[in-house]
């Protein structure tokens, strides 16, 4: 007789609405699926009775009808509801302290009557969510891994599952399949927009990325001083520092320097000094006077040696080192005396001497 009474009772329950069972519908493996322990709930039977009835059947369940999860997707849907509930602790935890730590009943007094919120939320969408993740949450250890159901294996279950709730049940389970369905073809362009959209943005990080990892060099090489300047103006009465931009770029020559200009001195020869060792110098100049030559003499006798070759047909100022061409505006004898500009030439050392 209790068992005539409780079919009774499952058969009389109330059927979920549409939007409960919409929010139990997930996405596994491609494909959309409702979990074992849901459709027992719905069904208003025991998972295990669920399982049961399917494993007699199962000729009637292919593996596009159901699959069961493996332990990985299991333990994926877990970490998902743990984090859901982690957040929901926070905002009760808020929620506490908002209150001012009062009694619960003040509390439930200040928000309205208890029972009237409990009500509220049973017939809350959310409600199925909670109760998802709490049958989630009891997975592992030797239990078994759930059971996912397509549409299709759903509607095979009400030739398993024939009491009128199920069958009923059936009925608006299939509702949200098809409401679902014609949701996400009604905004198939709104989706489709919105992976372009995700798809843009994942590209603008990368680009950006990649542009703050430029910047962080280029500020880095700033701050230690690698990064030359490709041109710029020297003022009158700058002379140390035309003094110190032309030191650096002979400091930095590894094979070679190679000077153009019309009018030098012995101080031009302590400015290539200052090279590397096996770094070689060499000097074109207009005006090889008798008492430069002697200089020149003077300085290769203690010094590595520096060439000076006769070479009249530039007007203009070059510095090479090693590779790169710079043009200069002034005599290196005259730097800082005089406002002069600089530039880093387009062309390499070879391609300059072959003029030569």
């Amino acid at each position: 007789m209790a068992k005539k009474k409780d079919i009774e009772k499952v058969e009389s329950a109330p059927l979920q609405p549409l939007e409960n069972i919409e929010n139990l519908i997930q996405v596994i493996r491609g494909k959309q699926v409702i979990l074992d322990r849901d459709l027992a709930r719905l069904y208003g039977v025991e998972t295990k009775r669920l399982n049961q009835q399917v494993q007699r059947n199962l000729e009637r369940f292919p593996a596009d009808f159901m699959f069961q999860l493996s332990k990985e997707e299991a333990e994926s849907l877990r970490s998902q509801f743990a984090t859901l509930n982690a957040e929901d602790e926070i905002l009760m935890s808020q929620n506490a302290t908002s209150s001012g730590d009062f009694p619960r009943s003040r509390f439930a007094t200040l928000n309205g009557e208890q029972e009237n919120l409990k009500s509220q939320f049973a017939t809350s969408s959310e409600e199925a969510i909670l109760k998802s993740q709490i049958a989630i949450s009891s997975w592992g250890g030797t239990r078994k891994l759930p059971y996912a159901f397509t549409e299709n294996g759903i509607a095979m279950l009400s030739s398993v599952l024939r009491s009128p709730i199920a069958i009923a049940t059936n009925i608006q389970i299939m509702r949200a399949f098809t409401a679902m369905r014609r949701f996400i073809a009604a905004n198939a362009q709104v989706f489709q927009r919105l992976e372009v959209i995700e798809h843009t943005q994942l590209s603008l990080a990368a680009h950006q990325e990649e542009a703050d990892k430029k910047f962080e060099e280029i500020f880095r090489r700033l701050d230690d001083g690698s990064v030359t300047q490709k041109q710029g103006i020297f003022y009158d009465g700058q002379i140390f520092d035309a003094y110190v931009f032309i030191t650096e770029r002979v400091r930095e020559a590894k094979k070679r320097i190679v000077l153009i200009d019309n009018y030098i001195d012995e101080s031009v020869f302590t400015i290539l000094d200052k090279r590397t060792q096996g770094t070689k110098a060499k000097v074109y100049t207009k005006n090889l006077t008798p008492q430069l030559s002697l200089d020149l003499e003077k300085h290769n006798a203690q010094y590595a040696p520096i060439e000076v070759v006769p070479f009249d047909r530039s007007h203009d100022r070059f510095l090479c080192i090693d590779d790169t061409v710079y043009h200069i505006g002034a005599s290196l004898k005259d730097l800082g005396k005089k406002w002069f500009a600089f530039a880093k030439m387009e062309l390499t050392t070879d391609e300059l001497l072959i003029k030569i």
